[in-house]
């Protein structure tokens, strides 16, 4: 077996870890059992390279691989372990499994780095448990103050900060310089698309991240009996929800945009009470900010409330001399955007020089136990991220 080919043990390897028998789905929650199970893993790997491992007091880890003394301007990959509900194999664990089998790859060309090489694992990128994703990205590039984790909270009332007091963590939460100013940051992700079906390519660079965000929604009614409260009588936050998800659909086809309601907490949650609160969140997406913002002002306007915004990612555009750097390296690849958030996009926000490499999804679906990854696109990948770093940090 190559050391490419490599990438194909290591997904196995991780493969039982939080992977829902019944549905064939992962639940990996940031800090939860399965991802601290996924980050053990991870360091054993990492020893087993002789790659020193660094970490921050935001959950993130970095193992290096340096040939000289500790320095700035090095170049770093990977991508996240955690998950959302019910989610597939290959969003997040294929960037980490395919930067360590890119690193074997290189000492079988018996490559050396001439820039200290690190690969990472940041935490929380879902955002699954607390509502806010790439929070460690966000932390340790400073665009999230340390106080807002004592705000977040997951469905049992823990906040991020009960959350990272739990771990064995050497520094107190807040920016830090653990990517130790990068002079690149490239992170491979599985497409969370078809472009690359449509295209017929195993592989592509990303040209830019679409803006994006997440709001919430509080309908609020009065908590009644089900049977004896007459239908003129209530105050039914439920409808409430129903024209705010019909108003999602509807502002999401005028204005070329895509609206999700994919999360909703009802209290008193009783089938025969009717409900006094309707929580819901709202995921929209666009190809400008003006779209996105006016389908979140038209289901506010349907629902009869003001969205309230948990989080905004302006459309971020890969640099373009690192971006055209990696597609001729790679033999002019394809170029294409995407909706999802990275922490890629996280970083380059920050002013990291940042570039990522997407791995063809045949199901073009993600998110979902049916998102999938042919071994032999895997093993490119593990390639295409072998020969850009090679150009990034060997030469």
């Amino acid at each position: 077996m190559s050391a490419a080919e490599g990438v194909l043990d290591l997904l196995a390897a991780l493969a039982p870890v939080g992977r829902d028998a019944r549905t064939g789905g992962y639940d990996r929650p940031g800090f939860g059992t399965a991802e601290r199970e996924c980050r053990e893993w991870f360091l054993d790997e990492a020893r087993r390279r002789d790659l020193q491992v660094e970490r921050d007091g935001n959950g993130n880890l970095v193992a290096w691989w340096r040939t000289g003394p500790p320095a700035v301007g090095g170049v770093v990959t990977g991508s996240h372990l955690d998950s959302v509900p019910q989610g597939g194999a290959f969003d997040g664990p294929l960037g980490v499994t395919s930067a360590l089998a890119a690193v074997d790859v290189l000492r079988e060309r018996g490559a050396t780095p001439r820039r200290p090489l690190g690969v990472a694992v940041f935490a929380e990128e879902e955002g699954s448990r607390f509502g806010l994703a790439c929070l460690g990205s966000r932390l340790l590039s400073g665009a999230l103050p340390p106080a807002r984790l004592r705000d977040l909270r997951d469905r049992d009332g823990r906040t991020a900060a009960d959350a990272l007091a739990e771990l064995d963590l050497p520094a107190p939460p807040g920016p830090a310089d653990l990517l130790q100013t990068p002079s690149a940051f490239v992170e491979l992700h599985v497409e969370q698309g078809r472009d690359l079906v449509d295209r017929g390519a195993a592989v592509a660079v990303a040209t830019a991240i679409r803006p994006h965000g997440r709001w919430r929604l509080d309908l609020r009614g009065r908590a009644d009996h089900a049977g004896t409260t007459a239908l003129a009588d209530r105050d039914d936050p439920m409808l409430h929800l129903a024209d705010a998800v019909l108003a999602a659909r509807q502002e999401a086809e005028a204005a070329a945009a895509l609206a999700t309601v994919g999360r909703v907490h009802v209290e008193p949650n009783a089938t025969n009470a009717i409900p006094s609160l309707v929580r819901a969140w709202l995921d929209v997406r666009g190809a400008d900010e003006t779209s996105v913002r006016a389908v979140v002002t038209g289901v506010g306007a349907a629902a009869g409330v003001e969205p309230v915004e948990e989080s905004w990612s302006p459309e971020t555009r890969f640099p373009e001399q690192l971006r055209e750097r990696l597609a001729a390296t790679l033999g002019g690849v394809p170029r294409i955007p995407t909706g999802a958030g990275h922490d890629a996009g996280v970083l380059a926000a920050a002013g990291v020089p940042a570039a990522m490499i997407f791995v063809r999804n045949p199901s073009g679906v993600s998110h979902s136990p049916v998102e999938h990854a042919e071994p032999g696109d895997c093993v490119s990948g593990v390639l295409a991220l072998a020969d850009v770093l090679e150009e990034l940090a060997c030469r």
